[in-house]
This record gives structure tokens, sequence and C-alpha cells, in this order.
């Protein structure tokens, strides 16, 4: 149960798919990734686009969960000059021309300890952010940051993975609001493919001990990939390849090339349409 009475941005919009009777998409993006005015083109074009949560990256010098294309991409936008009051700013400004779809936080807590936690979570929340995914604070730390998020209107997402077991499990779920993020392999993002059996079974898992949305990321990076995923649970995470597709569109001085918005973009297109056709039988046009 939320600690905050009204229902978030975040439950709202897995309640809307539900009806829908469809999977969702959650993009993830490095925020000033090249840089601070290409990503917010991207970040206002997302939604338009099909994502339906859509996870910014807090750039960080040492994101130890984090594959070679997202360290990558955070290594870009600090040195075009992002920083975590800027990434406020931009989630600020997307949320000036957007009211309705989630938007998630994700990063270390290190950039927050030094910002400071109350000021944070007051200028996140004041931002229009929905939730938090910070993956180093392990539930032994739920003082630090997760009570005083929930408590700040701020759903705190947990992450579990293949070796989270049934006495963990719990306690993971146990202060974790939005949705549950499942790591479909285990180790670093993007370096791994999904095994479909494999999460299938571990989603049934979890649905027996909550009833939050379960959402599935690392190892996804193609149309097929993100539509057998949307088959099992209630949302597909799709981060490292969008952010390889950034680098890739990225000239010999590494700004951004022409194509870079619209390809990307169109590449969330084809995701989602994939996953909206995921269940109801029909081929993904864009496959």
């Amino acid at each position: 149960m939320s600690t905050h009475p009204a229902a978030s941005r975040i439950a709202r919009r897995f309640a809307a798919l539900k009806s829908a009777g469809r999977a969702g998409l959650v993009t993830y993006l490095t925020c000033g990734d090249p840089d601070a005015e290409t990503f917010a083109r991207i970040l206002a074009g997302l939604p338009e686009a099909g994502a339906d949560v859509i996870e910014i990256g807090m750039p960080f010098s040492d994101p130890m969960a984090d594959g070679p294309a997202i360290q990558a991409a955070g290594l870009r936008a600090l040195k075009a000059g992002m920083t975590l009051p800027r990434t406020l700013s931009i989630v600020s400004e997307f949320r000036r021309g957007d009211a309705l779809t989630p938007v998630v936080l994700m990063g270390y807590f290190n950039p927050i300890y030094r910002f400071g936690v109350e000021r944070f979570l007051l200028e996140a929340k004041r931002a229009g952010a929905d939730g938090l995914i910070i993956v180093d604070l392990p539930p032994e730390h739920d003082l630090e940051l997760c009570l005083p998020a929930r408590a700040a209107g701020l759903d705190f997402i947990r992450l579990a993975t293949p070796t989270t077991d049934d006495v963990r499990l719990p306690r993971i779920l146990a202060n974790s609001a939005g949705f549950l993020y499942y790591v479909a392999v285990a180790g670093v993002t993007g370096t791994k493919s999904a095994d479909i059996a494999e999460v299938s079974a571990a989603v049934a898992r979890i649905r027996r001990h909550s009833t939050l949305p379960v959402a599935v990321g690392f190892g996804i990076r193609t149309h097929a990939q993100a539509a057998a995923i949307a088959r099992i649970a209630d949302a597909a995470v799709v981060g490292s390849a969008l952010v390889e597709r950034v680098g890739g569109a990225l000239d010999a001085h590494g700004r951004a090339m022409p194509n870079l918005v619209p390809a990307l973009l169109a590449e969330v297109q084809g995701l989602a349409s994939a996953i909206r056709s995921a269940r109801s039988g029909e081929k993904d046009p864009t496959s």
C-alpha cells in the first residue's frame, strides 16, 4: 500500500494498461546524452512515439550496474555539462508539456546524498518526477531514501534479479511502490539477452508475492524480444539498445547528427507497436 493517499501517475498508467489488456513500454535514456537540447527533443517525443513510462538516467561517473553503452552515455552527458539540477530542470520542462506520462529517475545514491536528500526529494517532486530507481540502496537502508521518498509522494521502485530467492523477495517488496523491476539477466545492462522461459517463471513467482506490476528489463534489444516479454509481464524495459542508437548517431566530434532524433523515435514506435500487438495475435507490422 502506498503511503500517499492518491494513486500515483505510475499506478494510474499501469491500471490503464491493464484495462486495455496490454503491456507497456518503458524506455530508458541517459539525461543530457548527447547534449541537453537533443535529449530534451527526444524526451518530448517519447510519449507520442509510444513510451508508456519514461525512465531517465541521472548521469554518474561510476555507474556500477550499467554496461558499456550506458556508461559511455553518462560520460557524454557529464562532459556536455549535465548535472543533477539540470536533470531536474529538464524533467520540469517536459512536464509542462505532458501531464500524463510517468517519469522515473534512475541512478545512484552518491549524487543525491551530495545534493541533499530532503532537497532532492522536494525538487524532484516539484519537477514532476513520479518515482525513483536507486540501484545501490538495498532494503537495509530504507531510512536513507526509500521511506522519505514514499513520504514525499515518490514511488520507490525496487529491482529483483534471477538470484533473488523467496526469502529475499518479500524484503525487497516491503516498501516498493509503482512497479517491480525484474532484471532478466545476471550482470550489467546491455551485455546478454533474456531467456523467456526463465523470465516467465520468475514473473509468476513474483506475482505470488505481490500485486505490483512487473516490468522486465536488461537484455531486451529487438522488437521480437520486447513482444515476448509483453506476453508475460506488465511492461518491457528497453534501455541499452536505445542508448546505443544515440551513440551510433554522433559525428566524429560527438555531436548529434540530423537523423538522431527522428531515427530514435522511429525505433521507439517500432518497439511500442510490437508490444501493443503482442497479446492480440497480430503480427507486428514493423518486424
